[in-house]
């Protein structure tokens, strides 16, 4: 089930987390894989196959050179995974500079335009492509401005994509994960965040990236063929609601009070 035999991935953002996790699934599922980052990724080539492309996804020239090299490389573009993304936590709404703001939105959002965009000339009809979003790209959180806006853009950007990709039977989707365990989530970076997200969580932990990396595969599948413009949660059912780990605390700070 969920074959990805000589289909051909372009996976963002690949040198770590969610992208490196996916990487290596689709490579064993018999995918061949085009990995993209910032950062140097040359050695996950070792352990997956393909080819590996620096990339800043924030530039569209390097992002249409990417899909362009899956393609001169491979003959087709079947599936491509704009996962490639920072944080951006750390300042209230009326504290945030613009030039922060705009290297968020940057990385994250045009990041995901620009895969789209330079896909679409080369993916093949039935393909998909998959997004990475947020929880915070469905939800408001205190002092994540920045990020939350660059998350929520994806959603919409996702959801126009696949209404004009659906004559080609192309799939647009986008997942939108809780608290991982992935160097965005490094304590320095995310600290209160980490303590927080066990009890956030309702099933009591932080995910690990393989999770997303096996909700990226079903998608890229045949078998999620009738799967479109839809806005995945995988946080551990924190969208459902206020979870028992929540309450437990509120509860124990007001009798303590």
């Amino acid at each position: 089930m969920f074959l990805l035999q000589d289909k051909v991935a372009v996976i963002t953002g690949s040198a770590s987390g969610f992208g490196r996790a996916a990487a290596l699934r689709f490579s064993r599922a018999g995918a061949k894989v085009v990995l993209a980052d910032i950062q140097d990724g040359s050695e996950l080539v070792k352990e997956t196959g393909g080819i590996f492309m620096k990339t800043d996804v924030s530039q569209e020239e390097q992002v249409e050179a990417l899909m362009q090299a899956a393609v001169s490389e491979y003959g087709k573009l079947d599936v491509v995974i704009n996962n490639a993304g920072i944080g951006g936590v750390g300042a209230d709404i009326k504290d945030i500079k613009e030039e922060d703001f705009e290297l968020v939105y940057s990385v994250n959002t045009k990041g995901v335009l620009w895969g789209i965009k330079h896909a679409v000339p080369h993916i093949s009809d039935g393909g998909s492509i998959i997004n990475t979003s947020s929880y915070g790209g469905l939800f408001g959180f205190p002092s994540y401005g920045s990020y939350t806006a660059s998350k929520f853009a994806i959603v919409g950007i996702t959801k126009t994509a696949a209404l004009e990709l659906a004559p080609r039977r192309i799939r647009v989707n986008c997942v939108c994960p809780g608290t991982f365990d992935t160097p965005i989530n490094k304590p320095e970076i995310a600290e209160v965040e980490l303590k927080i997200a066990r009890f956030l969580h309702p099933l009591g932990r932080i995910g690990q990236p393989e999770e997303v990396a096996a909700l990226f595969h079903y998608l890229a599948s045949d078998e999620s063929a009738f799967i479109t413009g839809a806005a995945i949660c995988i946080d551990a059912g924190m969208s459902a609601g206020i979870g028992l780990g929540i309450i437990e605390q509120l509860v124990e700070k007001v009798t303590v009070e």
